[in-house]
């Protein structure tokens, strides 16, 4: 089993995601460039991690979308590869459509940092497996662009398709507009696609996935990879 973590200019999270995977649940992981077009071979999971991908210019994730490494993601993932997108990475994903919707400036215009509860909606997919249905998690925000949108008619197709996977929420599993951090329709912290192979969150799994960080909440979400891989 193999995880790929793809760094561009401006990520800052790809050696958190690393040292998780490797040192945390001790699986094999590589870092993948941006700037590398060949064929992703031998990899069982490929993680875009948070950051900054060239400044954010224009806007989160618009101009990674068009890296060398961006078309060789998308062969992966029509080819039933798993594909994780954290915080940029969620932006990264829906710029280049392999997630519906956008994720725009936060409703109040500022950039958020903090711990956040989050509902599992679905866990009946490769990421979420180890979740009970419903269970609440506490894991961190940061980002000034996490305000996720998308038209009427699709949102409607991803609630029957159950692409919901995370709501934003208190620690009783409200969901309301008082526990939407970012103005998020529907709360939507998480999504997945219609095949739930590809999967954007805004929260930070790989930062709370060690007891010394406070809170394990989000090491499931790696473990659920591994869970499913291996029951494949």
């Amino acid at each position: 089993m193999k995880f790929g973590v793809v760094v561009f200019p401006g990520s800052n999270c790809d050696g958190d995601c690393y040292h998780v995977i490797k040192d945390v649940i001790n699986e094999d992981v590589e870092y993948i460039w941006h700037d590398s077009d060949e064929k992703l071979t031998g990899f069982d999971c490929i993680i875009l991690p948070g950051g900054f991908s060239y400044g954010d210019y224009l806007r989160a994730g618009a101009i990674a979308r068009f890296s060398k490494v961006l078309p060789r993601i998308e062969e992966f993932a029509h080819n039933g590869g798993l594909v994780i997108g954290i915080c940029n990475g969620f932006q990264i994903l829906t710029e280049s459509h392999l997630l519906p919707g956008a994720l725009i400036r936060n409703k109040n215009l500022k950039f958020i940092c903090s711990d956040q509860y989050v509902k599992v909606v679905n866990n009946n997919t490769p990421f979420t497996n180890l979740y009970k249905e419903g269970e609440i998690i506490n894991l961190p925000i940061a980002h000034g662009e996490g305000n996720y949108v998308v038209d009427v008619e699709t949102l409607k197709q991803m609630i029957q398709n159950q692409q919901v996977i995370l709501q934003y929420c208190d620690k009783y599993g409200n969901v309301s507009d008082e526990t939407n951090p970012n103005g998020s329709v529907l709360n939507i912290a998480g999504i997945c696609n219609k095949e739930k192979n590809v999967f954007g969150l805004m929260p930070h799994p790989e930062r709370s996935s060690e007891k010394i960080l406070g809170c394990e909440d989000g090491k499931k979400v790696f473990l659920s990879i591994v869970n499913y891989l291996k029951s494949r």
